[in-house]
C-alpha cells in the first residue's frame, strides 16, 4: 500500500556549457551555484557544499530565533558556526552557537536541544530516500 508522499517544494538546477555555474530555482528565487577554481570552475558562487551548510545555518538560526521570541529571552543576535570535515568514509559537520544576550546555564542548555530540532537538522540526521528518474 502506498504511504502517501506529501509534497513539500520544488527546485530546479540548470546547467550549460558553462564550466561549471549552475541556476537554481525554487518558486520564485533564484540562486546561483558554481565549483571553486580548484575544481574547474569559476568561484562565482557558493559551491554545493556550502549551500547545504547555509542551509543547515539558516535553519537553525530561524528556529532558534522563533523559539528565542516566543520566550521573549532578549538576544539580539544569533551566530550559527559551521564547518565540514571527512573522515574516512563519514562526514562530520561541526556547529557552534553564539549569542549576543544574556543567558543562563539552563537557557543555553536548551538552546542546544532547541537547534536540534531544526527541520533541516532532523532531515540531514533522519532517513533520505532519493529517487532518481528519467524525464
Amino acid at each position: 500500500m502506498e504511504t502517501g508522499k506529501k509534497f513539500i517544494l520544488n527546485a530546479q538546477a540548470r546547467i550549460g556549457r558553462e564550466k561549471y555555474q549552475t541556476i537554481v530555482n525554487s518558486g520564485h528565487h533564484s540562486i546561483v551555484v558554481d565549483e571553486p577554481e580548484t575544481n574547474g570552475g569559476k568561484d562565482t558562487a557558493p559551491d554545493p557544499y556550502a549551500l547545504l551548510l547555509a542551509s543547515l545555518g539558516s535553519c537553525t538560526a530561524i528556529t532558534l530565533r522563533m523559539y528565542i521570541d516566543r520566550k521573549m529571552w532578549v538576544i539580539d543576535e544569533i551566530t550559527v558556526n559551521l564547518d565540514l570535515f571527512k573522515n574516512g568514509l563519514d562526514t562530520i559537520i561541526e556547529r557552534q552557537l553564539l549569542f549576543k544576550g544574556e543567558l543562563t546555564e539552563q537557557q543555553k542548555t536548551r538552546l542546544t536541544q532547541i537547534a536540534d530540532a531544526c527541520p533541516i537538522h532532523k532531515l540531514l540526521t533522519g532517513n533520505i530516500l532519493i529517487e532518481t528518474r528519467l524525464g
